[in-house]
């Protein structure tokens, strides 16, 4: 109780202040000389600069690909739609957990960034943010995150710093497991059971499942991202299945992933006993993702942002959707 106490009273009044701290140094170095009689009146303009730069580098808008399986998570815990103060802080949890953990990844891949023809001309790489600056973004988004659990209730708080160290170790797994994509999964999986905690305040492990087919799920189509790595990979030694299975068996391997993935959320529907609804929203998920794989092969990868963004998008909101829809009939 104290601690959430301490947390609801302190970080309102702290984060702006260390936040001011942080980045008063590129407001200065942000500032362009002012024209003579003309004052000196939006000093924040850099810093808003730099948050909207540093927001188009995390594409944040990609939260919508794990943000439905956080509120099919926090459904199911309520048996259909939660409090809308619940709802609030799982969102805002959940885009500033992602915030940091794509700020952070880019912190730590920058080096490698500037090596790679297809990132190199990142935020970070090619010197339109510095270091100091994503930092300190990261810091505050991570800032968010535990107050947003402490808004939750108490085991979504001391569970956050778990959260972020799993959030955060991805970004360093590719350096030594070529299992990395795995690992991704597994942190993009989150959501739907800490969405189950903040409603229940416990976990039950028949969201499992549903934990097994997001990690499955983003595991799979992160294998595709990777694919268009390959020859850097194999220069730079990072580790990834295209690396080590070639691109041909890696598209296989994600098929797997993907297979998996759809066994998993059908045994979710299984063990909540949901409706036809659901399954027919399972299936359809089952189907996008067999789409998602006739767009690319080993011989053209032309189309990978079509299957990677546009089609990921699609199947996460459709399957909230049909999920949503078969709770809100069913109670």
């Amino acid at each position: 109780m104290f601690i959430c106490v301490y947390l609801r009273l302190w970080v309102p009044v702290t984060v702006p202040l260390c936040l001011w701290r942080s980045l008063r140094s590129f407001l200065a170095e942000g500032r362009q000389p002012k024209a003579e009689g003309v004052p000196c009146i939006i000093p924040l303009m850099p810093v808003l600069r730099n948050i909207g730069v540093t927001l188009e580098m995390i594409k944040w808008e990609h939260s919508i690909f794990a943000l439905p399986f956080a509120l099919i998570g926090a459904m199911l815990a309520a048996h259909g739609w939660p409090s809308g103060r619940q709802i609030l802080w799982i969102v805002v949890a959940m885009v500033a957990a992602r915030s940091a953990a794509m700020a952070f990844n880019r912190l730590a891949d920058a080096a490698y960034d500037a090596q790679n023809p297809r990132t190199r001309m990142r935020a970070l790489p090619a010197g339109i943010l510095s270091k100091q600056f994503v930092a300190a973004f990261v810091l505050v988004s991570c800032a968010v995150f535990v107050f947003s659990a402490a808004e939750l209730n108490r085991l979504c708080l001391w569970l956050s710093p778990v959260a972020l160290a799993v959030l955060l170790f991805y970004s360093y797994a590719k350096r030594f497991t070529r299992w990395s994509h795995l690992v991704l999964g597994f942190a993009d999986a989150i959501p739907p059971a800490a969405a189950w905690i903040a409603v229940r305040g416990s976990l039950d492990w028949r969201i499992l499942p549903l934990v097994g087919a997001v990690t499955f799920w983003v595991g799979g189509f992160d294998v595709l991202y990777a694919c268009q790595d390959y020859e850097f990979d194999c220069r730079s030694g990072l580790h990834s299945l295209p690396r080590f299975l070639g691109i041909k068996n890696a598209l296989l391997a994600a098929r797997c992933f993907h297979g998996l993935a759809f066994l998993l959320l059908l045994e979710t529907w299984r063990l909540f006993h949901l409706g036809t609804l659901a399954y027919a929203g399972a299936i359809v998920f089952g189907l996008l993702l067999i789409y998602e794989h006739t767009l690319v092969s080993h011989r053209d990868l032309s189309r990978l942002n079509a299957a990677f963004f546009t089609t990921n998008g699609v199947v996460s909101v459709l399957l909230f959707a049909f999920f949503a829809g078969d709770l809100l009939l069913r109670h």
